[in-house]
């Protein structure tokens, strides 16, 4: 209702200058958009240097650690970079301290 009203209230030298304006603005709007726009590859690069590169130390609760790692995989499933099931738990039993071997051989069997 209300553009109706703009419409016949406006002037037609106005209307003009108007489209212009928005269509400059668009334009403007689109290129920033461009250019501040999230780099997927990158954000997976670091999700899976941050996954790779953990190791439980031992001071942190052992679910909140495997939590952490499932999150991670979760964030690169969300930017459609999904790994295996396998794969997760391969990682998780690896970055393991040698105290959880038990965990390991009983995975492989």
């Amino acid at each position: 209702m209300s553009l109706m009203i703009l419409k016949h209230v406006i002037l037609e030298a106005f209307k003009d200058t108007l489209f212009e304006e928005t269509i400059i603005i668009r334009i403007f709007l689109q290129k920033l958009e461009k250019k501040f726009a999230k780099n997927d590859k990158v954000e997976i690069s670091m999700i899976l240097e941050k996954l790779l590169s953990m190791k439980y130390e031992g001071k942190e609760n052992i679910r909140e650690y495997i939590l952490k790692m499932s999150y991670f995989t979760l964030e690169l499933k969300t930017l459609k970079l999904e790994l295996l099931e396998h794969l997760c738990v391969h990682l998780v039993l690896i970055s393991l301290l040698t105290q959880f071997s038990q965990f390991k051989v009983s995975y492989n069997y």
